[in-house]
This record gives structure tokens, sequence and C-alpha cells, in this order.
């Protein structure tokens, strides 16, 4: 059976808002050298998925930047392959055709491209799901129980603070949906719930998305799927690898800082048969000078280290001058910190550069983060 992917490459922007103001959550930078987008696409292309569709939605430069013709995700295809899709607004733009707020309205907005796909199953995927999934699997699950939709969900324990990010699903010990319970406030213990992938079969995604226009629904949640639970097979399938959802700048820390356990990094990197791709760059290897210390931390190449890293992460380019320390810090590519300087907690974004003697400081809750090409 045939598949094609949709990615959905801007739908959680507001989360990180200091991040997403001049690129898509789709190509945020994460874990050294990746974009979010890296884990949605190489699942995908793991999954032998060679036609993926990637709805955008504004501030794309930077994504059509790293995804290009999709070559390193070998989908530079003839037929099928990467293709990216602009938001579709009218000359004579209105409400009915403005900017989508949710995935329902994302895919109303490319209802031409839905229509004309012909893959027995379809595949969607938030940008942001971070994790190494065996989608060939999941695919197999959903047509050997003949679901209309299949959810992929991770067993997770929730706390009030939490509850609110994630929909809760309960289901049968046949793994059929009975009930969907979405961000609601205050939930406490463990919970199966959304990781953000679905697999939908292609007619049920074409017919709901022409009922969605008929009504004016807009929520797939409550609109789609809440109205045919009992109409409709819906089915679970359970994940139990490394996942992470960013809901806030102290969770985008906290789960970069995660990757510094190499569990994690096996968890998530290290799948023999499921390989992470990524844009690749040839920049020369990282140089380490004479008195350099580096800690517990992730460096990409063409960085220079004449100071102190510790439990850092390090994008390509990034320069650590003579006695300047550096700890538990995110530095994007091409960051320079000069000699004398001390920053700890802090997420410094593209082309920022701390000057001598310089000295920041955030906290792991609330990390201070620098603007692209700042100097302070």
């Amino acid at each position: 059976m045939s598949t094609t992917g949709i990615i959905f490459s801007n739908l959680h922007d507001m989360s990180i808002a200091d991040l997403t103001r001049k690129r898509t959550m789709a190509s945020v930078p994460f874990g050294c050298r990746y974009r979010l987008i890296d884990f949605a696409l190489s699942n995908m292309v793991n999954a032998g998925i060679s036609d993926i569709n990637v709805i955008t939605h504004n501030n794309y430069r930077s994504l059509m930047d790293h995804l290009g013709s999709g070559k390193d995700w070998d989908l530079a295809r003839r037929t099928g392959g990467l293709k990216v899709l602009p938001p579709f607004i009218t000359a004579y733009s209105n409400d009915t055709n403005a900017l989508y707020t949710s995935r329902l309205e994302a895919l109303k907005s490319i209802q031409g491209v839905v229509a004309g796909i012909t893959a027995d199953t379809v595949v969607l995927s938030d940008c942001d799901a971070i994790c190494n999934i065996d989608l060939r699997k999941l695919i197999e699950y959903h047509n050997a129980e003949d679901a209309d939709v299949t959810y992929a969900v991770k067993t997770i324990p929730l706390t009030a603070a939490t509850s609110e990010h994630y929909n809760i699903i309960s289901s049968d010990e046949n793994g059929t949906i009975t009930d969907i319970t979405a961000h609601k406030k205050g939930v406490e213990g463990k919970f199966d719930v959304s990781i953000n992938i679905w697999v939908f079969k292609r007619q049920y995604l074409q017919s709901s998305l022409l009922d969605a226009a008929a009504h004016g629904y807009t929520s797939f949640t409550h609109d789609i799927i809440g109205r045919s639970l009992n109409r409709k097979t819906f089915k679970v399938y359970r994940y139990d690898g490394f996942y992470a959802n960013i809901t806030s700048m102290a969770d985008y820390y906290a789960i970069n800082m995660s990757l510094l356990n190499p569990a994690n990094r096996e968890a998530l990197f290290k799948v023999k048969e499921r390989p992470i791709y990524t844009k690749v760059r040839n920049s020369a290897p990282t140089k380490y000078v004479d008195g350099a210390q580096v800690k517990n931390s992730l460096v990409a190449d063409g960085c220079v280290i004449e100071g102190t890293v510790e439990n850092s992460i390090l994008f390509r380019g990034v320069r650590v001058g003579k006695n300047a320390v550096v700890k538990n810090a995110i530095l994007f590519q091409d960051t320079q910190i000069l000699s004398g300087a001390f920053v700890n907690c802090v997420i410094a974004d593209k082309n920022v550069v701390i000057r001598n003697d310089v000295m920041l400081s955030g906290h792991p809750t609330m990390p201070l983060y620098i603007e692209k090409s700042k100097m302070i």
C-alpha cells in the first residue's frame, strides 16, 4: 500500500515565540546540528514514504533554505518527493481564506492538494514531534486493523501544570479509542497522550475535509474525531521510545540539555535502521586550542574553542575565546563568546556576540535568551 506524508510547520510557533519570531517552528535549531523538522521528515523517509508535503504559514524562508530540493533526505525526485506548500490566500482575501490556526484549517487551505492524493494512507505529523518512531509498523498496524484513523500515543506522567498541553486518549482493551480529552487543566497521573502523529485512510481524510468545509468545522479533535467516535474506527498505537514535546522556552532548553545524557542520544539518534537526516554542510573540524577545557558537551563542526565549555550545546561555527567560560548554554551558529566572558543558562541565537568580560546568567527554569545578531 502507498502512503503520502503531510507535515505541519507552524502550528506551535507561539510556544517559543522568541525563537520563531523570524523562523518557523519547523526550522528551529535543535541538538547541535539539526532542525525540528528533521525528525518528522526522517521518520517518514525511514518508513519508505517518498511523497511528502510541508504546509507552511509564515516566516518560512529559513525553512526553505534548510530543505532545499530535499536531496539530503533523498526526496529530490521527478514524481512525489518533497513539496513546500505556502498558505493559500487569494487576491480577494477575507476571513474564509485567512491564515490558519488549527490543523484542520491548515488542511482546508490545501484542500486541492489533498483531493489529488491517490495513496491508500496519509500520515500527518507535527514538525515538533521529537521522536524516532517506526512509522512502517504504525502504518502496518493501521492497515491490519482497517482503521479510519490511528493515533500514535505514549504513556507519560502528567501534572496539573503540564496536562493542558496534551490530548489525553482513552481506549478499550482492543485499542479502540473511546474518548479524547483535549488540553484539560489540573489532570494528574499516567495517561496515554497523543504524540501528534496520525495515520488516516485517504478516503476518510478527503471526505472529512469536504464535510469540514461544508459545515465550517475548525477542529479535528472536536469536530471530526469527537463527532464520529461511535461511527468510525479510531485506534491507538503505543510508542515507547524517546519523545519530547516543546511547550515553552524552558521546555526547549531542558529537552536540548537532556541530550547530554548518552542514553537519550542513543534512543533518538543511534537507532541503526532509522537514522535522523539533516542538511549536510561541509565544515572544518572543530579546533581545540591549547588550554581549552570541554566537559559533557555537544560541539558541532567548525567551532574554535580556546576557553572552558561545560554541559553545553554548541552549533556550527561557534567561537569561545581565551579565558571565556560557557556553562549550561545553547549557542546557535556563528555565536562568539569573546575573551573573559562568562555565560550560564543562556540560549544565544545565530551570530550573537558576547563581548570581553561580560557576565550573563539565566536559570534552568528561565533561560536567558539573546536574539539573533545581538551584541552585548
